[in-house]
């Protein structure tokens, strides 16, 4: 989530009350069905006398406006219904209608705030009387789908923290949210219910229990801290423990600016180079040496700290801030090995080898050797940057600078693994992919976009040589 160090929030608009009982979701989702279902029968009755090009012309305009709608409305409602969106959007791209997946991309946590009162309710509730030691204040610093952050100071010490607070009610609506979400695509009918539909709703599931579960999260923070502190790149905020539960977290309040200020653009080449270095050696961390990652691509999940000129030499680095350790996955020992094989393959841009890599999953192991040998060949694309470019060949040369470093910028490599990517699929009935490597192919995703907007270079070597 991010913590917006303008003070944005002021100009979003506040509300008084949260839908977060069963009974007003389930009104508000049951109205949205109810216009679905209308507009559904309405489109199939008029266009009962098209021939079959216009009225998939047609059918497949209407698929974008009611997935639009269904989007507007469950934009409407905070909590876990905007959040079960935007995880299909992430990681459901296999299993819904582009259109689908396209609409639910536009559900935005950065929504209306909770007011100041129920906020302040809240905290008495959870803190009681500890909530004098602190001065809080009432402008929010971030919003999302579950929570909302707010700076405050601990009033006896003068430290400056910030608190995650969790809107009340949302952790029980949960459950209760998934099957109104099930419901609403169903009723919708712009998803064919399959048993892959139904994985991926506990999938989500279980992540999103998680994710409400702040006493997991201030201690998956407080194991990133103890990985990182002595490493100056990286900030990790310090969690307080006193003033933290289930449903709030109490950290050190970190400033910096978002990856997208127009700040970290006109930065010297070098320095944006060794940001972006830092931001991909950390995700090559979290996979291939402590076997749990932050799943949630989100620019907003970091922030940038950018060195004082007049600081001493030793301290003239610039640090990435890590704020958010909600969404993690713990991945086990076999898709780690198998990581490995499929990281070292890339790196030497071996195809054999990127076949041999690709076993022990059904999703590997039931494919026919002609379509092992696209998705092999789609793998060896996804790693060119992780690639040697001595090794090779077919890193475009616009895509390397003088000192053989990957340009992100130049690569265009989301686009080309997307083209290569409808090719590989087209080839053959498709099976869902492991979620793990859904998990693992997002937070790359996410970090090629990081890249490529802060136009960064980076050398494979420093990068993937420790992991080989």
């Amino acid at each position: 989530m991010e913590h917006d160090t303008s003070n944005s929030s002021k100009s979003k608009q506040s509300i008084d009350n949260l839908k977060t009982s069963g009974f007003e979701r389930r009104l508000s989702i049951a109205k949205t069905s109810l216009n679905v279902g209308r507009r559904w029968a309405g489109n199939s009755v008029s266009g009962i006398f098209l021939d079959k090009k216009a009225r998939t012309a047609r059918n497949q305009a209407f698929m974008e406006a009611q997935a639009q709608y269904v989007a507007e409305e469950l934009g409407k409602l905070k909590g876990s219904v905007v959040k079960i969106g935007q995880m299909l959007a992430l990681y459901g791209e296999h299993v819904l209608p582009k259109e689908i997946t396209r609409a639910l991309q536009t559900l935005n946590d950065d929504t209306a705030t909770l007011s100041w009162s129920k906020i302040e309710q809240n905290l008495q509730h959870i803190l009681g009387d500890k909530l004098k030691e602190l001065e809080v204040d009432p402008i929010p610093i971030g919003t999302a789908s579950l929570a909302q952050v707010h700076r405050a100071t601990i009033i006896a010490t003068g430290e400056e923290v910030v608190l995650k607070i969790q809107y009340p009610g949302v952790a029980e609506a949960i459950d209760s949210d998934l099957a109104l979400f099930k419901r609403l695509l169903k009723v919708s009918n712009v998803v064919p219910q399959t048993r892959s539909l139904d994985t991926w709703f506990e999938e989500i599931r279980d992540l999103l229990h998680n994710e409400v579960n702040y006493t997991v999260e201030a201690a998956t923070t407080e194991r990133f801290y103890g990985r990182l502190q002595n490493d100056p790149r990286y900030v990790v905020p310090k969690i307080n423990r006193v003033y933290s539960s289930k449903r709030l977290l109490c950290m050190s309040y970190e400033p910096g600016v978002t990856v997208t200020s127009d700040v970290l653009k006109v930065l010297p080449a070098e320095r944006r180079n060794a940001i972006g270095q830092a931001a991909i050696e950390i995700m090559m961390q979290e996979i291939f040496v402590w076997g749990e990652m932050q799943t949630d691509p989100n620019f907003g999940n970091y922030l940038v700290r950018l060195s004082d000129d007049n600081a001493p030499d030793n301290s003239k680095i610039d640090k990435l801030i890590l704020l958010d350790f909600g969404a993690i996955r713990q991945f086990d020992h076999n898709l780690l090995t198998i990581a490995h094989a499929l990281l070292r393959a890339g790196y030497y841009h071996d195809h054999t080898a990127m076949m041999a890599a690709m076993t022990g999953y059904e999703f590997f192991d039931t494919m026919s050797q002609q379509v092992k040998s696209n998705v092999a060949a789609l793998f060896l694309l996804a790693t060119e940057p992780f690639s040697d470019p001595a090794l090779n060949i077919d890193i475009p040369k616009y895509c390397l600078d003088a000192q053989n470093r990957y340009i992100w910028a130049k690569s265009k490599l989301h686009s080309r693994i997307s083209a290569n990517a409808r090719r590989a699929m087209q080839s053959f009935e498709f099976n869902l992919p492991p979620k793990e490597f859904m998990f693992i192919s997002r937070k790359f995703i996410g970090a090629y976009t990081f890249l490529t907007v802060m136009d960064v270079h980076t050398d494979s070597n420093t990068l993937v040589k420790p992991y080989l």
